[in-house]
């Protein structure tokens, strides 16, 4: 099988050939082969045997010699050595060069890169920059805890643009305040603009600090020592948060908090959410009475009443019936 191989491979057989001649004549150039060797089959002979390191150069010009097959194994295999050995080296270098990368620079990205799981930003300018990216971004929803206000107009004014342009993306936005803050005329009015321009608005009685969810993807947070009570604008640092793990651990902060919130009354007056009806029907159930027993109480049916029971829910806030009520006797309606 193998003599049938090499002789259906010209090249092969050649290069045999040529081989054993010169072995046979050393100092005979390939050239000075005979009229039957052609050029074409003399280059690939001569090819193969370089190839496989049968035919070395010599210190004549252009000249070759044949060399012992020991002799041409023993020196592949010391390139094929000196190969391995510069690889290895080089492997060497570059574990050298990422070990230098992560001690050394790795930091200095994770300090500065804006894509780090956690940031610190420090300066009111900065911090305002960064909601204002990311109420450009977002568009899914917005949450936010606002235990302290800035009641100057510019800072009123901007946090509104942010949370309008936020609105307009589609992003579903809920802020809850402190009660008392809503007391204040500037507060209060701006809270109607953001609840008219479709935000959702609750209140609630203490909040230990302010926070903002953007997306389920980016959470900020007051920095240690900036102090739970400031708004974020006004903060001296905040802690941008990108971990989604972390995000989401603050999500469910916030929705801890909106569901022991309400809404508040200032935004209910003249809204047209509560009547005299309603009102009735928060007594009757607080009273213990049914559906069925408020729709005779009232001359109306069941489903009526189930209604305005779900509206009232809706009006206060309330994720239940119960946390309804719980609400109304907050705000003094029962």
């Amino acid at each position: 099988m193998e003599r049938t191989e090499n002789a259906g491979s010209p090249a092969q057989s050649d290069a045999t050939r040529l081989y054993a001649r010169l072995l046979a004549e050393p100092g005979r150039p390939p050239t000075a082969l005979g009229p039957d060797w052609d050029e074409r089959r003399l280059a690939a002979a001569t090819a193969e045997l370089r190839t496989l390191g049968l035919l070395q150069p010599t210190a004549a010009a252009g000249g070759h010699a044949a060399v012992s097959v020991d002799t041409a194994v023993r020196q592949l295999l010391l390139d094929t050595d000196t190969h391995v050995t510069d690889l290895v080296a080089a492997l060497g270098r570059a574990r050298d060069a990422v070990d230098r990368l992560h001690a050394g620079y790795l930091p200095i990205q994770h300090r500065h890169h804006t894509g780090a799981a956690l940031e610190l930003v420090r300066g009111a300018e900065r911090i305002a920059a960064l909601l204002e990216d990311a109420a450009r971004g977002a568009r899914t929803e917005a949450l936010s805890l606002r235990p302290g206000q800035d009641l100057s107009g510019p800072a009123l004014a901007g946090k509104l643009a942010r949370e309008r342009l936020a609105l307009a993306h589609g992003a579903t936005l809920r802020t809850i305040y402190p009660a008392a803050a809503l007391r204040r005329p500037a507060v209060l009015a701006h809270v109607r603009e953001l609840t008219a321009a479709g935000a959702r608005i609750r209140a609630a009685h203490s909040l230990p600090l302010w926070l903002i969810v953007v997306d389920a993807r980016l959470a900020i947070l007051p920095a240690p020592g900036a102090g739970p009570g400031g708004d974020a604008p006004v903060a001296e640092a905040a802690v941008v948060v990108r971990e989604p793990a972390l995000v989401a651990l603050v999500a469910e902060l916030f929705e801890y908090f909106w569901s022991a919130a309400w809404t508040p009354p200032e935004l209910l007056a003249g809204s047209g959410g509560m009547t005299d009806r309603h009102d009735m029907v928060l007594r009757l159930l607080a009273a213990g009475l049914t559906d069925a027993a408020i729709a005779r109480k009232l001359e109306v049916s069941e489903r009526t009443v189930r209604r305005l029971v779900a509206e009232l829910t809706a009006d206060l806030g309330a994720e239940s019936r119960f946390q309804a009520g719980v609400h109304a006797a907050r705000l003094g309606r029962i």
